[in-house]
């Protein structure tokens, strides 16, 4: 069943009239659909939060109180403060009972994944809503993915996932909304310089006796001093 919203008609346009409304409370909003002309409105702020405030959250379906009318609408649209974070700005949309339309639903997880945890692994949504069609009244508060039987090779995509009755997900089925990330670190062991006396390395070896090898024939008569060898004659 719709949840009630009342909403004040009339308000001033501009960025300075919608300040002056953010500061008693009041959010500049705005409804349309269904071919009618965008109606500017304002809603309270703590009765935006009620409204909201149930399973469904953000889809969940509105009776618009707006003047003498009243509308079936979903919040299509949410402008949030870049610091403060709290709600500047809503967009209602008026809908139909009966068609079929597209909202964000959120993803979760549930279960422990015992083979993940075991490998020091990690289950990592990539994704926390998706997409989905359905009607008013068939539109999921979420979707729980049980991730109890992941493995490190395990990836849910979005084809995978089980929709209920009366609900489509949108989008790529190969596109990867759950996967498994590593945390475990590898260490690799030092290299042990060798101790004192110790024989160094045959690389090392191999430097060592070239550098105290024999010096060649020519380099030797030159380091005697140009004498002959023993037995030999002196040139002339």
């Amino acid at each position: 069943m719709p949840t009630a919203l009342k909403t004040q008609t009339g308000r001033a346009l501009g960025s300075s009239a919608a300040r002056r409304l953010l500061a008693n409370d009041q959010i500049p909003a705005v409804v349309y659909g269904h071919g009618m002309t965008p109606l500017p409105v304002t809603v309270d702020r703590r009765d935006l939060r009620v409204a909201l405030s149930g399973p469904a959250g953000l889809n969940t379906i509105l009776e618009l109180h707006v003047g003498n009318d009243k509308y079936p609408a979903i919040v299509k649209e949410v402008q949030r403060d870049p610091v403060k974070r709290v709600v500047r700005h809503v967009d209602f949309q008026q809908i139909s009972m009966t068609e079929i339309i597209t909202v964000h639903v959120p993803l979760h997880v549930k279960g422990i994944a015992k083979a993940v945890v075991a490998e020091g692994g990690l289950v990592d949504p990539v994704v926390n809503s998706i997409d989905v069609r359905a009607t008013a009244a068939n539109i999921p508060n979420e979707i729980v993915v049980d991730i109890t039987n992941m493995t490190m090779d395990s990836v849910v995509r979005l084809g995978d996932l089980q929709m209920p009755a009366g609900v489509t997900v949108v989008g790529d089925p190969e596109f990867v909304v759950v996967t498994v990330v590593t945390t475990k670190i590898e260490e690799v062991a030092p290299v042990a310089a060798p101790a004192e006396g110790e024989a160094p390395a045959e690389g090392a070896a191999a430097e060592a006796g070239a550098e105290g090898a024999a010096p060649a024939e020519g380099d030797a008569a030159k380091a005697a001093g140009g004498k002959p060898a023993a037995g030999g004659k002196p040139s002339k």
